[in-house]
């Protein structure tokens, strides 16, 4: 498990391919490996990898299967990529974010970049059907960090966007101030948003039977669909 609080940013230093898999060298700032072992998890933009070699005091090696490679953005690092890294939790550590996995879910591009005076807003542009699982005030992590959402808009096809706000602290600490607009981010929902949709909509399912497509036909003449249904009460629409 990890918190969402990027702990560092490495930098690739190589990258090897062999059949089904892609190794990375990541370097770390001082200090970050310490007592860092063979098989231990490494979230590196969110993924969680394994230690798999150590190469010195400040870097070790990670293996990427193909499959992981396609699904996130760490097929397209090179050399000299910068990375956020973080290491998984101890028992007992603090959650200054909040509980992350380190599988990423899907990736998103980020749209527009605004840069308020001492702030920094990124708006994420996310296909269908994961916005259904973003809602203002709710968390959500982008590239291994525990954000809030600012703002969110679903279309009527269940593709959308959302806002982010970054503080100068947040900046200094990862790599979002490397992004430019068009750019791939691995984001990984929040799971209790994500347990609490998809169960009410399983019963909202079960419930309807045939009578679904009118309910839906209904919806839509509102503006709305299912998914509004399922919304946690406590959350305003996006």
């Amino acid at each position: 498990m990890f918190t969402g609080i990027v702990q560092g940013v490495a930098i690739v230093r190589t990258l090897t391919d062999r059949p089904g898999l892609r190794s990375f060298r990541l370097v770390f700032a001082p200090g970050f490996a310490t007592g860092l072992a063979i098989g231990a998890s490494v979230a590196v933009d969110g993924v969680c990898l394994t230690v798999t070699a150590l190469a010195g005091a400040d870097a070790a090696d990670f293996d990427v299967m193909q499959q992981s490679l396609a699904l996130t953005t760490l097929g397209t690092l090179q050399p000299g990529s910068r990375v956020n890294v973080e290491r998984a939790a101890r028992d007992g550590a603090e959650i200054g974010g909040h509980p992350l996995s380190g599988h990423i879910d899907f990736c998103a591009t980020l749209a527009s970049i605004q840069r308020p005076e001492n702030n920094h807003q990124l708006r994420i542009q996310v296909a269908a059907p994961w916005m259904r699982y973003v809602f203002p005030k709710g968390y959500i992590a982008v590239n291994g960090c525990s954000l809030t959402v600012s703002e969110a808009l679903r279309q009527g096809d269940g593709s959308g966007w959302f806002e982010v706000w970054l503080i100068p602290e947040t900046l200094r600490a990862t790599t979002f101030g490397d992004k430019a607009e068009g750019d791939g981010l691995n984001v990984e929902i929040e799971r209790s948003t994500q347990v609490f949709v998809d169960t009410v909509r399983a019963a909202i399912d079960e419930r309807l039977g045939p009578l679904r497509p009118a309910l839906e036909a209904l919806l839509r003449q509102q503006g709305l669909s299912l998914d509004d249904l399922a919304r946690p009460a406590a959350l305003p629409p996006a």
